[in-house]
């Protein structure tokens, strides 16, 4: 599969001085106009299109949602959560002073805006961290020997009063859910099932296994922990007794006569892409999430089902055979990669012990890397070596599924910003809506990170969220280039143009590049589940 991408030239132009609408080309020669609606963000995490014709937004930083009129560009603060912040902003205090803490990933994260927002249910709910479990102990903060970071996480339902402008009456869904430094994962979205609609919202594996945490066992596989998982609550409390039973539904797939349980699907890594659409006849929850060193993974969530992480790592095509879903140079960590995953012996055997009719593959793998190279690298690692490659995939931070027939050739396509490249991806759906097709296309190149992604109802406009800061997960450091446009919300309007892409030559392979894939720099193909391993 090919790729096609922008300059990012303009973009850039645009970013760095306030200006007019501008416009750019895309890949297939459509033509957008570019604004800048809002700037100087603390990292907004997400946005939304309200059926009130306005964009909802979270600060994973700021901890404030706003409500902003995409018309005007004017932003009005619903909601201040500061005060429900149990620990400070250690991204503001010198490691000196409070002994490296480490401030949480994300923050304030996911939002959804009820569907009927102004029709009798003005509820809006709300995931955030709010409480450090190491923020009295000294130094870090994390448990001896790498053992994690804990956070603890709270989901929560508002009531919007338009005419106060502001969020009231706070009713807690759930106070106890996971949280880390790394991999809360963390988006929300309203989805039905069987005709009713119900709040999904997913969950990281904490990072459980790399980095500070790489000691930390990681709880993906255990249907009874919530880390790694997809999660399904009520939109309003049913008949159950207990102030946090009546959020979940009696039929979610590991609830027990004994036990509550909020799980839907298990075996996840990081899924920060979430999306509902009818494609085909037949509605679908999509999710992207971050791969490790390779194999950032496009799934269709079902019920019950297990998406394999951390024993198996995209396909279940082999290529991980004899390593872990990560790797440390902590050598008196246990395993032959210093690292509390589980080593893997062979992909196809977990599948087929997870059996044929729970585990399922991708749809789409954003890159399968060989064999032979991920060995390498994690050796590189495993041993300190600064001059370890960098490797092929893209961080997905969020997905939309475009239903609409404004922009020709983009009708049931899945959009993808990335953290990693600035970009957003294009990937086509078949005609079921079960499977990726086509070519991948590139849009709207640029030096940031796009955190996420809206679409207006019509389908003309769409309006992406970038980072205020160009750091990733684990012991990064800032990006000396920074990002060009800081905790933007950015409106790209389609205004004409469109057709069938052509092929263009792909850039031959770097000297790390496996063959017959195109650096990140232009963009890998992608690789599409044709025939997985073990899939029902």
């Amino acid at each position: 599969m090919r790729v096609f991408g922008i300059v990012g030239s303009v973009l850039l132009a645009l970013f760095l001085r306030p200006a007019a609408a501008q416009t750019v080309t895309g890949a297939a020669g459509e033509e957008f106009a570019v604004r800048v609606l809002a700037r100087q963000l603390s990292d907004p995490w997400e946005v939304a299109y309200g059926p009130d014709n306005h964009l909802w937004l979270t600060e994973a930083k700021g901890y404030r949602v706003s409500r902003l009129d995409p018309a005007t560009g004017t932003r009005t603060v619903l909601l201040d959560l500061n005060a429900q912040r149990e620990f400070p902003r250690y991204d503001k205090i010198p490691d000196s002073a409070d002994g490296g803490k480490p401030w949480p990933q994300g923050g304030l994260m996911g939002l959804a805006v009820h569907p009927q927002l102004l029709q009798g249910k003005p509820y809006v709910y709300l995931v955030y961290i709010y409480r450090f479990a190491g923020a009295q102990q000294p130094g870090k903060g994390g448990a001896a020997n790498y053992g994690g970071h804990f956070f603890t996480t709270r989901l929560v339902r508002y009531e919007y009063r338009p005419p106060q402008q502001s969020l009231i009456n706070p009713v807690t869904l759930c106070d106890t859910l996971p949280g880390s430094n790394d991999h809360n994962a963390g988006r929300l979205l309203i989805a039905p099932v069987n005709g009713q609609d119900y709040l999904f919202y997913s969950t990281g594996d904490l990072g459980a296994g790399q980095f500070d945490n790489a000691g930390q066992p990681n709880h993906a596989q255990n249907p009874h922990r919530y880390a790694g998982k997809m999660l399904r609550f009520h939109l309003e409390p049913d008949a159950d007794t207990g102030p946090t039973d009546q959020w979940l539904p009696n039929d979610n797939p590991f609830a027990t006569p004994a036990r509550q349980s909020a799980v839907w699907s298990l075996g996840h890594r990081n899924a920060q892409g979430l999306a509902y659409a009818v494609v085909g006849g037949t509605g679908r929850l999509y999710e992207t999430e971050h791969g490790p060193y390779s194999d950032d993974e496009v799934n269709i969530i079902e019920r019950g089902r297990n998406y394999g992480h951390p024993l198996i790592i995209g396909y279940a095509d082999n290529n991980y055979n004899g390593l872990a879903a990560g790797v440390t140079k902590h050598a008196a960590l246990p395993g032959a990669w210093n690292t509390s995953y589980p080593f893997i012996k062979s992909e196809q055997a977990n599948a087929k012990a997870i059996g044929a009719a729970t585990y399922r593959d991708p749809i789409a793998s954003l890159y399968p890397n060989s064999h032979a190279f991920l060995t390498k690298l994690y050796a590189k690692t495993r041993a300190g070596d600064k001059d370890a490659p960098d490797w092929p995939s893209e961080a997905p931070s969020s997905l939309a599924v475009y239903t609409a027939t404004a922009i020709p050739g983009w009708q049931n396509s899945l959009l993808m910003p990335t953290l990693k490249h600035g970009k957003l991806i294009r990937l086509q759906l078949n005609a079921a809506g079960t499977g990726v097709t086509g070519d991948t296309l590139v849009y709207f190149r640029a030096p940031v990170r796009y955190r996420d992604l809206a679409l207006s109802p019509d389908g003309t406009r769409l309006y992406l969220a970038t980072d205020s800061a160009s750091v990733t997960s684990g012991p990064s450091k800032e990006d000396p280039k920074g990002t060009s446009c800081k905790g933007c919300i950015l409106e790209y309007t389609y205004l004409r143009g469109g057709t069938q892409a052509t092929a263009a030559a792909p850039t031959p392979a770097g000297q790390w590049w496996q063959p017959g894939r195109v650096s990140p720099a232009t963009g890998p193909r992608v690789r599409r589940a044709a025939a997985p391993p073990v899939r029902k």
